[in-house]
């Protein structure tokens, strides 16, 4: 606004013209602004969503850099940089995996510590069923050592929020030198001490099978019924005519236990072993397995006495001799799992048994859609999420299913406009 006063003495407003100029760098400038604020809002949600806390400036500036360059890939990696991606996203998304309750709130494990370890050094993820892998806290820590029979070495590993980012912290070694299972007794997480504390104990370790079917495979027993595969491996505690009417087992119990005790028999050598007067609980118990020679002395062979618990049920079921195990579901409807054909549909012990589940193209997907519902806090839930479910399954299987990738492609995917 210009004044000036008049030969009268009248003061007068004038205005000046604008410099055009001005204001398109104004408006540059403000544009500018509203494109940085988008980066730094996807960057900061991405952090959050895979470090479940804020990032710092330096951090956020660099993810900001990364998504501007069309890279929120990248952005991703440096958001897992930080060590809590580990000790809480990681470890909050495999916990459920280890008890039957399915329970987030659990110390530190030999199992979640194995996962958190394959996650970081970007490890084969089917391997994690049956690698001689295990990953403990390094040896100059000051730690408890590994124990069969406590908790106590991953306890105090999270206790003293040591940092497993770090791979002078958290190393890999073969799980026979540390639990003294023979090399081929060992199958990845399921022969940890805490899935045998959960899966083995008691029972049959027909949970054992279940469970991983669940956590591996995103398949309940419910889901892979199939009443037409052959029951002749149904064991004999399966009664023929529960009731008094053998409709029930032809209609409900073959349908499971046909396919599933054929490859339950895999863990037959396998026990929880624990003192159950003074802990009936088992929680100081130990994995237990039946080696080359070892005879149990209720059954004369190998094979752990609780395969033959209440065998007077169906005297004429199947009696376990051994650990060898068949897949019937290759053929029928749970064809679709994706069985891998170069395997055979057969084999002797757990490490061959669970490489036939990791290798099935359900365990690939499985493994991603667990990952996009903990990144994305929701469930696929239309054409568009199932379609980039699709994608990052070929992704995993392409990447050498490194399950890192699929963590920073599911951030890319949920990180908003």
């Amino acid at each position: 606004m210009n004044v000036s006063v008049t030969q009268s003495g009248k003061l007068t407003r004038t205005r000046l013209p604008k410099a055009p100029s001005l204001i398109a760098a104004t408006l540059l400038g403000c544009l500018s602004a509203v494109a940085s604020a988008g980066e730094y809002e996807q960057a900061k949600r991405m952090h959050d969503r895979l470090v479940g806390a804020p990032a710092t400036e330096l951090v956020l500036n660099r993810m900001a850099a990364d998504i501007a360059e069309g890279d929120a890939v990248a952005a991703a990696y440096t958001a897992m940089e930080d060590p809590r991606f580990y000790s809480v996203t990681v470890k909050n998304w495999v916990t459920p995996w280890t008890n039957r309750d399915q329970n987030i709130f659990r110390p530190l494990n030999d199992y979640t510590a194995t996962v958190i370890g394959y996650v970081r050094d970007q490890r084969d993820f089917r391997g994690l069923l049956y690698d001689d892998v295990i990953y403990t806290g390094a040896a100059n820590l000051g730690l408890p050592e590994y124990s069969n029979s406590n908790n106590s070495h991953y306890e105090q590993l999270q206790a003293q929020n040591l940092d497993l980012s770090d791979p002078a912290v958290l190393v890999e070694t073969a799980q026979s030198s540390v639990t003294g299972l023979p090399a081929e007794a060992t199958s990845g997480v399921i022969t940890t001490r805490a899935a045998a504390r959960a899966f083995f104990y008691a029972g049959t370790n027909r949970a054992m099978f279940r469970y991983t079917l669940m956590n591996h495979l995103c398949n309940d027993l419910e889901q892979v019924q199939d009443a037409t595969r052959a029951p002749d491996r149904i064991r004999q505690d399966v009664s023929r005519s529960p009731g008094g009417d053998s409709r029930v087992f032809l209609n409900n119990c073959s349908s499971c236990h046909s396919g599933m005790d054929p490859m339950a028999q895999a863990y037959a050598y396998y026990s929880w072993n624990y003192d159950t007067e003074a802990d009936p609980e088992g929680s100081d118990g130990q994995i237990e397995y039946h080696g080359a020679g070892e005879i149990d002395p209720e059954t004369g062979t190998r094979v752990q006495a609780k395969y033959h618990i209440n065998a007077s049920t169906f005297p004429l079921g199947y009696a376990t001799a051994n650990d060898n195990w068949d897949n019937y579901w290759r053929e029928g409807i749970n064809k679709h799992l994706g069985w891998d054909e170069s395997l055979p549909s057969s084999g002797t012990g757990a490490r061959s048994m669970n490489t036939e589940l990791a290798h099935s193209e359900a365990f690939a997907s499985c493994q991603v859609k667990k990952v996009f519902s903990a990144v994305c806090l929701r469930e696929p839930q239309d054409g568009n999420d199932r379609a980039q479910i699709d994608a990052m399954v070929g992704s995993f299987s392409a990447n050498n299913y490194n399950v890192k990738q699929v963590f920073a492609e599911s951030a890319n995917y949920c990180k908003g406009e």
